[in-house]
């Protein structure tokens, strides 16, 4: 139903929901990240590179959250989804490839950071594949993205024990229930990966909820990644409320919503 002109209730929805994963973006205090910063005595070229890889990686995650939002409220097979998806893809792959291939060069331990790289790539190249083929998926792509899976399962595993056993209580700085996400994740694909390699095929609506959660995961785990795990960069009124947790959290019940709705039988004519 129309409201305010031509504007519709989805499309005043999908309006709050950007403004409130834009608004965080736009008030973030600047801030340059020591961890890729390199002293001013080395060489230009190592210097240009590793600004070169620091914003790749920002940038390819800010367009990804705002692209990932648009995916996820525009009508799904519809040109807006489809493009919106194509963006969320390609700056976050470049974020999470940047993300997972520089973080076991930095001075400080990223053992979690590496394996949620790694993760992150997994669930995104998992769910372009089921968004792009017919079903048939059962190459080597999928058997290689089942070791992926269970190899981030058992990641999870040993980190939690290993952060419950260490005297800090963390594993490199992140604490062990940081690492339920690598567990139900990992657990979640192995399960979907080995039941569709038996089967030898995923059609319909099963194929369709395999993209969702995969895509809205990775999507989390992003969001997770920057709201929570960079929370000193956010200016004070945005910790601990709405505007720091909201959007981590819109993934997950985005997810929800368009697993129940895609699995809904068609109206009857």
């Amino acid at each position: 139903m129309p409201i305010f002109g031509k504007l519709t209730w989805p499309g005043l929805v999908s309006m709050l929901v950007l403004g409130w994963l834009v608004l965080p973006l736009l008030l973030i205090e600047p801030a340059y990240p020591d961890r890729l910063r390199l002293d001013a005595t080395a060489p230009l070229a190592l210097r240009l590179g590793a600004d070169l890889l620091l914003w790749a990686h920002i940038g390819g995650g800010a367009v990804g959250l705002v692209s990932g939002a648009i995916a996820v409220l525009a009508p799904k097979g519809r040109r807006v989804h489809r493009t919106a998806g194509s963006v969320f893809f390609v700056s976050m792959f470049v974020s999470f490839l940047v993300g997972a291939g520089v973080a076991p060069f930095l001075e400080t331990g990223q053992r979690p950071n590496t394996i949620a790289g790694i993760l992150s790539l997994y669930l995104l190249l998992t769910s372009w594949r089921a968004s792009r083929r017919d079903g048939r998926l059962t190459g080597a792509p999928e058997i290689a993205g089942l070791v992926v899976a269970m190899l981030a399962f058992a990641a999870g595993l040993l980190f939690m024990y290993q952060g419950l056993s260490n005297p800090s209580g963390t594993v490199d700085g992140a604490p062990p229930e940081a690492f339920v996400v690598f567990i139900v994740a990992g657990l979640a694909g192995v399960y979907g990966d080995a039941r569709m390699l038996m089967r030898g095929s995923i059609v319909g609506a099963p194929r369709i909820v395999r993209h969702l959660w995969r895509m809205c995961t990775a999507f989390f785990i992003a969001a997770g990644s920057f709201f929570l795990g960079q929370e000193q960069l956010l200016p004070e009124i945005m910790t601990g409320g709405l505007l720091q947790f909201g959007p981590v959290l819109f993934p997950l019940i985005a997810l929800i919503v368009w697993s129940v709705l895609v699995r809904r039988p068609p109206r009857q004519e």
